[in-house]
């Protein structure tokens, strides 16, 4: 008989963590052998490992996909792998172990870049050395993990407050000044607001530990506030000038480069004298100085002629057919969900109004709720696919949608860029087209199903219509991806 110790923890830290340790533990009890199992889960570290509990052990199985502690765990074989891996090969992972490296000993594995002194975590990969696409994978799902309750919170408190007490206006959807609805949205709105540097902060926290957190959020807020500098603005219909604000995917990337620059930091060999204030004052300041002028100064301009290039571009496609300027608008609208692509297709078919007395306005007015509605829905439909805090922000996101809320998707664009993002542009671009078939009309800047109820969108069965079906479209297809990709997966885990 062997005993073995383990830990298992996912980004979420909801279902995988113990579905992981579950499987391990069954697995070990059919082979008549012994396993302890310490869960990392969002409620915090259950059946925690004792040294007695280690001491004891054959082997170690760490299947995990977040930064875990192995630094306890000197002088024994050390497998470690993902959190999928143990829910589909537990058996594989217990026979694998006994010959696995000894982590601090002959025949170990090589040792993290990480400084031991600052940090005994480390993002490793099955080999058991650090891997760059498993250490961005991770501090991705970190930075998601962290940010989907910012966007349940302001979401659903914006939703709510435009919902009950919102009144159409030429403007958009507004709620009455000094009213209590007005409060509550201004609370979901500043809750709202930190969505984009907590996803960056958090991403970075996961590279370069929690020096980096401050460089990451500092500079995600930024990224997110391009109407405070000149460098960050596009032109928009009439010469407007507006902020160039680089939604999630701007986050994404500030988010990674501001981890990696935080880490070289605390690499550079510094005085034993000064190397007390790094992690406190250096890296903070300096890190988040380098990358924060890096995005307004480099990245800015490039950005911005970018998307002034786009509205130019919608612009010259108003005399075209305007089937192909649904389309555009429709992937535009979809992209992003909230973005900066989002927005110059926005603020151009709102800057229209005035011109076609909302025909523009009306095919991105049937495209902007059709990804959280179409995400909410394919959580719906086969929920099997989905975490539960996946499904969960699934119901949260079929209540943006209703009120026109776009970034409820984000959570799953994020999490899944490449099935969700492509299921969430067809849907859209097949929603604003079918709003211009049925000669959708919308009066104020705002979209999905609120304006209709509140009398700002015409007409309205043609509107709903091009709503659900985009929002079919977007459900049906992200499953259908997702369920290639998990066929994928299990070939390659039984081969």
């Amino acid at each position: 008989m062997k005993k073995y110790v383990g830990i298992t923890a996912c980004p979420t830290g909801i279902a995988h963590t113990y579905m992981a340790a579950e499987k391990l533990e069954e697995t070990a009890k059919e082979t008549g052998n012994q396993i302890k199992v310490e869960t990392q889960g969002s409620i915090g570290v259950e059946n925690e490992l004792t040294a007695d509990d280690i001491r004891e052990a054959d082997a170690v199985v760490v299947a995990a996909d977040t930064e875990v502690d192995l630094s306890r765990f000197d002088g024994k074989r050390v497998l470690v792998t993902g959190v999928q891996d143990g829910i589909s090969r537990p058996a594989e992972l217990l026979e694998q172990a006994l010959t696995a490296p000894t982590r601090g000993g002959a025949g170990a594995a090589e040792p993290s870049d990480e400084p031991a002194a600052e940090t005994g975590t480390t993002s490793a990969s099955k080999d058991g050395k650090e891997s760059v696409g498993h250490t961005l994978y991770t501090a991705l799902m970190a930075g998601v993990s962290h940010m989907i309750p910012f966007v349940v919170c302001g979401g659903i408190m914006i939703a709510l407050a435009l919902g009950i007490g919102g009144k159409p206006t030429a403007g958009g959807v507004a709620v009455p000044e000094d009213s209590f609805w007005q409060t509550i949205l201004q609370v979901g709105t500043l809750a709202f607001s930190l969505m984009i540097p907590i996803l960056a902060g958090f991403i970075a926290q996961a590279i370069a530990d929690r020096p980096g957190l401050v460089v990451g959020m500092v500079s995600g807020f930024i990224a997110n506030s391009g109407a405070q500098f000149p460098y960050l603005t596009t032109t928009g219909p009439g010469g407007t000038k507006t902020g160039l604000n680089t939604g999630f995917i701007g986050a994404i990337v500030i988010g990674f480069i501001a981890g990696y620059v935080a880490k070289w930091m605390r690499k550079i060999p510094w005085h034993e004298y000064v190397k007390p204030i790094v992690p406190i004052l250096i890296v903070p300041i300096f890190g988040t100085a380098i990358v924060s002028l890096l995005y307004v100064y480099v990245l800015g301009r490039p950005l911005a002629a970018l998307f002034n290039g786009l509205t130019h571009f919608l612009a010259s496609m108003t005399t075209s057919s305007i089937t192909v300027l649904a389309i555009i608008i429709g992937l535009m609208v979809s992209f992003d969900m909230g973005g900066p692509v989002n927005k110059v297709a926005f603020l151009f078919a709102g800057g229209m109004i005035a011109v076609d007395q909302g025909k523009v306005m009306g095919l991105a007015a049937a495209a902007i709720p059709v990804a959280p509605l179409g995400m909410g829905l394919a959580t719906l439909i086969d929920r099997r696919l989905f975490t539960k805090q996946e499904r969960d922000a699934g119901i949260a996101a079929l209540f943006m949608g209703l009120f026109g809320i776009t970034e409820g998707a984000i959570p799953f664009a994020a999490a899944d860029p490449a099935r969700v993002i492509p299921s969430n542009m067809v849907g859209g671009a097949v929603a604003a087209v079918l709003a211009g078939m049925f000669g959708v009309h919308d009066v104020v800047m705002h979209g999905g199903p609120i304006v209709g109820v509140l009398g700002a969108c015409k007409p309205l069965l043609g509107f709903f219509t091009a709503i659900l079906i985009g929002a079919l479209v977007t459900a049906f297809m992200s499953l259908a991806l997702k369920r290639i990709t998990a066929r994928k997966k299990d070939r390659a885990v039984t081969a």
